[in-house]
């Protein structure tokens, strides 16, 4: 049995969520006294920026082509219709990001009540 196994089983699921809180906010923390230190015009912030941008585009690519769980449910040309619709809203009416994953999530909970109103 390992330790985390072993710490799991002493203390319980509470102690495996107060080691995850920690961690997280040891890191953000960190980040938060970083980033008054670093400059946004700095070439490490310029590359900080695009290894994000690169983590999120490689993310959505695979959320959408290789999707897993109730996404794998629906087609790969509803998928790419909902991105492109999204892209398109967010590009004519320069609207943030969250108004277009709003518009993404409204269209993919469209088409789930269209498929349970079509098995009825």
């Amino acid at each position: 049995m390992s330790a985390i196994e072993t710490s799991i089983a002493e203390f319980g699921w509470w102690a495996v969520l107060l080691f995850v809180v920690l961690g997280t906010y040891f890191w953000r923390g960190l980040g938060v006294l970083l980033a008054g230190h670093v400059s946004q015009d700095s070439e490490v912030f310029k590359w900080l920026s695009a290894v994000t941008y690169a983590l999120v585009g490689a993310l959505t690519f695979k959320l959408i082509l290789l999707p897993i769980g109730a996404l794998a449910q629906v087609p790969m040309t509803y998928r790419i219709m909902v991105c492109c619709i999204c892209l398109v809203y967010m590009m004519k009416f320069k609207s943030g990001l969250s108004r277009g994953l709003i518009l993404g999530s409204l269209l993919m909970a469209a088409y789930g009540l269209f498929l349970s109103y079509q098995s009825t």
